[in-house]
């Protein structure tokens, strides 16, 4: 994916999915708006304590929710491919 959209195309991607996940109040992807944007993730019938496992795979502050950086730190994590180059462009664009 970042061959096809660049390194600062796909942190352009990765922001965008999070703000199209998160509870627009408290900037973070919370229970409540995973729960309520499963749907358009394709994951009409996730029980709760899916939600709840998934939330907790990315959750390095023990908040109970996502923020930016935890979200993309998971992402690039979960995506197979992406830790071979993820060094290198996450210095680029983080320094």
């Amino acid at each position: 994916m970042i061959e096809k959209l660049g390194a600062e195309g796909f942190m352009v991607e990765l922001c965008d999915g999070f703000r199209s996940l998160m509870d627009r109040d408290k900037g973070l992807i919370t229970f409540e708006s995973l729960k309520r944007n499963s749907v358009s993730l394709g994951l009409d019938d996730i029980g709760d304590d899916e939600i709840v496992c998934m939330l907790n795979e990315g959750d390095l502050d023990g908040d109970g929710a996502l923020n930016l950086m935890e979200f993309c730190i998971l992402m690039v994590r979960l995506s197979p491919g992406l830790m071979d180059k993820s060094e290198q462009w996450m210095h680029v664009h983080c320094e």
